[in-house]
């Protein structure tokens, strides 16, 4: 009888929650929008994510395969969380230069200490390709079409 109770109980408190907060595909921000602003949001879902114009698309980058970053500067000064770069700060430190503990701040563009192998990526384009694959082209084929749209592009294939 307890249990059923407190099973009851948990429901009850439970109804008044609601599911709307959490990540969204950036290409279906459109369907969110009206309840985003109806809560005081002032982006329009085109600043948040437009194909053919700068968005807030073009600052968040994916930061070494594993993180995000945003950018905040036109000169790649980028913001990411601690544990993103702590690898990275480790290898750079030594006895005599703990940057871990100290920090480390560059006066100048030539006083910046490379982090070897770290390496950002900016996302240029979302597109559904659920009916491509359903009729048949394989995900190594769409992935090639794409990389052939700029140097250095690099094309995904994922699951959502």
């Amino acid at each position: 009888m307890k249990r059923t109770l407190f099973a009851v109980l948990c429901t009850l408190l439970a109804l008044p929650a609601l599911a709307d907060e959490g990540m969204w595909l950036p290409s279906l921000i459109r369907s969110r929008i009206g309840d985003m602003r109806s809560k005081g949001f002032r982006l329009t879902a085109e600043d948040i994510y437009s194909v053919n114009r700068a968005s807030m698309k073009d600052a968040v980058v994916s930061f070494g395969g594993f993180c995000t970053g945003e950018l905040i500067s036109e000169r790649g000064l980028l913001l990411t969380n601690h544990h993103c770069g702590y690898d990275a700060v480790q290898a750079l430190s030594s006895v005599d230069h703990d940057y871990l503990t100290h920090g480390f701040w560059a006066m100048s563009a030539a006083e910046e200490l490379p982090a070897e192998g770290l390496f950002v990526r900016f996302l240029v384009r979302m597109d559904d390709v659920t009916d491509r694959i359903a009729a048949g082209e394989t995900a190594e084929r769409i992935i090639a079409e794409a990389e052939k749209e700029g140097p250095n592009y690099r094309a995904t294939v994922e699951q959502m």
